[in-house]
Parts: structure tokens; sequence; C-alpha cells
């Protein structure tokens, strides 16, 4: 270690050691080397497990592991940083891992020498600190912003309520009035904060208890309140969404939150304001999702085990919402769930020697659930991307570690609910589990060779949507694919051919026909996904990258490729079928019969029979158009 030393000595932050500090550091410091991928530091590691390390050539990223499962990449590590540090410093308070981007070389101090020497050389000791509170002010600002856009977002539309419908009436003060007589204001009107404001509309600031006392303690209670008051609180509008003040409030206690009406106040909101909010029973059970620790407790969590959950999506679609918005609220629930097995599989792969992830995954989830338009009826689709790892030295067993990590997975979901596919679109098999690359070179060979065969799994897979590792390698796939398949009318012709493989079940004047002795009809084959389908071609067509259908929707309108009228003709036939569909699946559970997604028509009265008719006509209409395309194109 020697040459090293010599080498380093010179070197910032090293040249501020004692010639005794660098024989010390650098006398039992050893060389290691990462290949691409590999992980330098893991998440799981135990905290005497990680070591100090110099990085002296290559790159790597350190990744911030939020509790959801998202991955968070927060910088990168270059030649000259330390790495490790971190770690110990946040007490293990987050979650974090290095992996190394390309070849990189690392110089591993012994981590109580290193330390020792720390608490003694205090410029030393200052330099590393700094750099590790400058990165820290970053990261946290960048997790209040990924807190606040991303999981709350997904469960945004659970609530059809607005902020004005749970305000109460504010309680103002002027800027210039003392504190002594705040306190008086909010003994006397049992409030927790006074709302600032010199002429009751437009709000300077707001005043709570903690402010109060504040100045109290500084012996201060003559000043006016202007000098105490917090500038910049958190307000919403008064026709935002109810939930966002309950995502607020879950991460940031508050005394009161401002409701405003363009720039004026409106009202404000008290945490006893949500105390009557009926859908706090998706709140009690996803916290017990978050908070199980086997199978079994996630399997009487399932929706279609849980007879809360069920009640619960019985009384929204009662309340008349919006069909895919329960749809939404249910694939949310699902995704918590499939989160957590994943972990609980992760924590069995660790317990049984197998160690942690050897490099990083991305479980994406597909279809229905990808879309975000799951009923109680549903199977598993599923999937992996994996960081590009084949020309590890390692790669064999990385390919054992996930296949067994993905058939526990597979399983686990199974117990709890969710069948394992028919058709096998799971990442336990190697067609759904596959590197990066792996994934790049299929797809090109799918869309340049598909047949009618592969075009059902395609249209599966297009619907894509990470949940579980690094995002990014999702993100990444979807970018490539929405331009490939953009621009092959091979692909379009075949993906219009499949879905003209069912016919929707209306005749000319409006007659509904079912099948069997039943006369039923098969909702999702039949109408569901023949809209869902046209939206998807349309979307892929024009380029829209977004998944789910309404969103598509929207999108194709905004381009001008969806006339408005058709738009919303589309959205409200959506609504009603998946209504239908809920409705069917709720009275299949009640009544203990296996879920299916058929629909008996004799059991409809007169007025949902209109109904239904109406929603099969806008289905039959899209195929039509579909058809029209897809025999010109064949023509041409």
């Amino acid at each position: 270690m020697e040459k090293y030393m010599t080498m380093f000595k010179t070197q910032y932050p090293f040249n501020l050691l004692t010639e005794e500090e660098l024989e010390a550091l650098f006398q039992d410091a050893e060389v290691r080397h990462y290949s691409k991928n590999e992980f330098i530091i893991h998440e799981d590691q135990d905290d005497d497990s990680i070591d100090i390390q110099f990085l002296m050539n290559g790159l790597a990223k350190n990744i911030m592991h939020r509790s959801n499962g998202q991955q968070i990449s927060i910088r990168f590590y270059y030649p000259g940083d330390l790495v490790g540090v971190m770690m110990y410093l946040t007490s293990g308070e987050m979650k974090f891992s290095v992996q190394a981007l390309e070849a990189t070389k690392t110089l591993c101090f012994d981590k109580e020498k290193f330390f020792s020497i720390m608490s003694d050389n205090t410029n030393f000791s200052k330099v590393v600190v700094d750099g590790i509170s400058n990165l820290m002010k970053s990261l946290y600002n960048e997790i209040k912003y990924k807190s606040s856009t991303s999981e709350d977002d997904d469960d945004k539309e659970l609530f059809k309520k607005r902020a004005d419908a749970y305000m109460e009436p504010p309680t103002f003060i002027n800027p210039e009035e003392s504190i002594e007589k705040a306190a008086r204001i909010l003994q006397q009107e049992k409030v927790e904060a006074l709302i600032v404001s010199n002429d009751q509309e437009i709000m300077l600031g707001m005043i709570g208890y903690s402010d109060i006392l504040r100045a109290y303690f500084e012996n201060d209670h003559k000043s006016p309140v202007k000098d105490y008051m917090e500038e910049e609180s958190f307000a919403i509008a008064d026709q935002d969404f109810i939930y966002d003040a309950l995502s607020y409030l879950k991460h940031h206690p508050t005394e009161l939150i401002p409701v405003l009406h363009r720039e004026t106040i409106a009202g404000v909101l008290r945490q006893s304001s949500f105390f009557t909010i009926k859908n706090s029973v998706y709140f009690d059970l996803t916290y017990k999702i978050s908070n199980a620790t086997s199978v079994e407790e996630l399997k009487s969590l399932s929706p279609i085990y849980n007879k809360r959950f069920q009640q619960f999506v019985a009384s929204l679609v009662e309340d008349n919402m919006y069909a895919f918005d329960v749809t939404e609220l249910i694939s949310n629930y699902n995704d918590r769930i499939h989160k957590q097995v994943i972990q609980i599989a992760e924590e069995e792969m660790i317990k049984e020697g197998r160690g942690a992830p050897p490099i990083n995954y991305c479980f994406i989830v597909m279809g229905s659930l990808g879309r975000k338009e799951q009923a109680f009826s549903t199977d598993q689709d599923n999937g992996l991307i994996l960081s590009d790892y084949e020309d590890l030295p390692s790669a064999s067993k990385i390919e054992d570690y996930f296949k067994r990590l993905s058939e526990k997975i597979n399983t686990m979901l199974a117990d709890c609910g969710f069948p394992l596919c028919t058709g096998g679109i799971m990442a336990k098999e190697d067609k759904w589990r596959k590197s990066a690359q792996a994934w790049s070179e299929s797809i090109k060979t799918w869309v340049a060779k598909m047949d009618a065969e592969e075009i059902r799994d395609f249209t599966i897979f297009i619907d894509f949507r990470p949940i579980f590792g690094d995002y990014s390698l999702a993100y990444e796939l979807r970018e490539s694919v929405v331009k490939r398949i953009q621009r092959s009318l091979n692909l379009h012709q075949l993906l219009m051919k499949d879905t003209l493989r069912f016919r929707v079940p209306i005749q000319p004047f409006g007659r509904i026909t079912g099948v069997g002795k039943k006369r039923s009809l098969n909702l999702k084959k039949s109408a569901i996904m023949q809209i869902v389908n046209a939206i998807r071609i349309y979307s892929i067509k024009y380029g829209v990258d977004d998944i789910n259908t309404i969103k598509r929707l929207r999108r194709l309108k905004e381009l001008e490729r969806f006339h408005p009228r058709d738009a919303e003709n589309a959205k409200l036939a959506l609504h009603r079928l998946l209504t239908f569909r809920l409705q069917e699946n709720l009275r299949q559970l009640d009544e203990g019969e296996p879920l299916s997604n058929d629909l008996t028509l004799p059991r409809l009265k007169k007025d949902e029979k209109r109904v239904l008719r109406d929603a099969l006509i806008i289905a039959k209409r899209l195929q039509q158009v579909l058809e029209l395309s897809y025999n010109r194109n064949r023509v041409v």
C-alpha cells in the first residue's frame, strides 16, 4: 500500500492528515475491483459489514430505497469520492445502495481506523462531514419532491370530494396585533391556529401554538404577530380533492391547512375535519398491508378475501363514482400487495442464504393492472427487467437468483388471490425475465416478425408499468418501445385484426345477443376490451405513451385525433361496462360463486339493459372504425 500512500498524500483531503495518520490509514487498506452493475454496497447489508472505500477510477451511483419499493438515484460517485460514510451518518434511518456503472476500482480502508482519525483530526473530519451534509440537504429536497409526486398521486383520484365540502370558517388576526392577543383568541375560539391577514381576504401567514410558545419563551409576548407568524403555509384550493390535504397531513403534521378560492381565504381544514370520512377503511387496510410480514397476513387483506375492502368498493359503486376511478383504486391497492410480496420474497432469499439481489432489477406489471383497470376477477401478468449482467463473471448465478426470486413472487401472489396466468405471462418464465438489453432485442424481433399468436401476448405486454425496483429500467424500455411500434404498419394491422376477433354482441336494431342457455356475455372480451384495444391502437399510432385508457383518451383529444364528443362517449361507455363488471364480481363474491366476467342478461332490469345497450353501441362503433381502417390498409 506504500505506493498508494505516496500517490494520495498530496491529494485532497488526504493532504490534511499527518504522516502517522496516513500510515495508519493505508497500512491495512486493500484494492477492490467491481464490474459494471455490481453492487459496491447493498441496501440489505448490516452497518457492520459496510466498508469505507475511496473511488480510484470508474463511476458509481448512489441509490436511495423508498419504503414503497421505488428507487431514487441520488448522485454519482466519481474518482476521488469516499463511499460508505453517508450510510453510517444516517444511522439506518434511510436505506442506500452504491452500484458500479462501469468497471470500477476502489481502495478499501479499515473503518475503525478511519473514524478514529476523523475524531482526532478536526480538519479532515470537517471536510468529510460537510460533504455529507451538503448531500443530505439536496437529498431532503429531492425526497420531498418525490414524496409529493409519486405514491400520493397514485391515490389522488380515490376521494371524489373537494376541499370545500370539509372546510370550516377561518379565524383571522391582524399582523399588528400582539402575540398576547393571539393567545387569547386561540383560547376563546378553541382553534389550533389563526390566519394572519390585513383584510380577512388575502393571507399573509399563519400563527399557531408553537409560534406563540416560542414568543413567550423569549419573553416577547408584547411583539406583533407578524414577527412570529409562519409566512409560507401549505394551502390547497377549494376545488382540490380532499386527498391532497390528507396526503400532506400524512407526512407533515400541522395545525391547519388554509383553503383558497383563487387568491382569497375561503376556509381552513383541521385534523378533526377528516374524522367523518368513511374512506378511512382504505387507510386502515393499506397500513396493515405495509406492515404485513407474511403471505398469510397479505392473503387476509387481498381484495377477493377481505370483506371490508369489498364493502368499501361496493359503497363507492353505489355512490356512482366513476368505475374507472374505482378500478384504479383497486389497482393501487393491488400494487401495495405486490410490493409487500416482493419484499417478503427478498427477505426469504436472504434467510435461505442466497443473499440480497446481486444487481438492480425492476418488477413490472402488465395488462389490466398495468393500465390500473383491475376488477376482482383477474390473474397475474408480470415480468422482470434486469440490469445488463450477461458480461459479468457471475452471470449464471445472477440468472439462477432471479429465477428463484421470481418463482417465489409468483407463487406468493397466487397464494394471495392472484391466480397464475394460464398463458404463462409471469416473471418466473424466461420469456418475461430478461436484461434491459435482451428486452430491447426481443422487442425488435417481436415487432419485425410478429404473428397472430404472439400479438395477444404483445397487447398485454405493451401496457407494462413499473411498481418495484429501479424504475429507470422500465422508463428507458418504454421510450424505445413507443418509438419503434409507432412506425410499424404491420403491427398496427395485427393489433386491429386481433381486436376484431371478438365481435360486440349487439344487432343492428339494438338487440343484445347472449351466449348459451343462460344468455350471458363476456363483458371483458366482448365489450370492455373493444374500447381498451381501440384506444390503445390509436395511442400507438400517434405516439401517446400513457398506459391508462382514460389518460390515453385525454391525450388523443388534446392531439385532436379524437373528437371531444367521441372521447366523452368512449369514457362514458367504459364507465358503464366497468360498473357492470364490478357489480357482477361483487355479487359473485357475496354469493360464493367463482369469479368471472360473464354477465347473465335475464338478470338485468329494463333500464339496466338500456344502459348496457347504449354502451355496447359505442363499443361497436369503435370496432367498426377499426375494421374500416384495417380493410383500407389491407387493400393498399
